[in-house]
């Protein structure tokens, strides 16, 4: 069965610099079609009214700048990570330059879990940056196709 005969078909009235703009992203994401940039934009809300529950599983990566010479940096890092093992499935270790550390968690669990480690990472003296990466991690079939 292919896939396009089984879906709806449905009408999207745009104001005319809307829609341009709206061209313009599809051109330059080369999609192939409106239609398959406004799934996609569908599937990515869905996606992030997900993870705006704070029970919603996720899975994605943590990244974290530091600077290694800070007194004890290392140490509470991996305290923290050691409290937060549940959620942290690995992790990788980059030395940027003599002072720079990069490291990158791959994490999964609850949002909730996952930004309390963001959290209590972030505040460790000496990181200097600290980004989570996130996607739902339990979508149902319907909503990822």
């Amino acid at each position: 069965m292919d896939v396009m005969d089984n879906v709806t078909r449905i009408g999207v009235s745009l104001e005319p610099e809307l829609l341009k703009s709206f061209d313009l992203l599809v051109a330059q994401k080369g999609f192939a079609t409106r239609s398959e940039a406004i799934r996609d934009l569908i599937r990515n809300a869905l996606v992030q009214e997900s993870l705006s529950h704070d029970d919603s599983h996720a899975v994605g990566t943590i990244t974290l700048v530091y600077d290694h010479r800070h007194g004890g940096v290392k140490e509470n890092m991996m305290e923290v990570q050691h409290q937060h093992h549940q959620v942290i499935s690995s992790s990788i270790h980059v030395h940027l330059d003599e002072e720079k550390c990069l490291e990158v968690l791959v994490v999964h669990g609850t949002v909730e879990g996952i930004q309390g480690l963001v959290k209590d990472l972030t505040n460790v003296k000496g990181v200097t940056h600290g980004q989570p990466v996130l996607i739902a991690g339990e979508l149902s079939e319907h909503h990822i196709h």
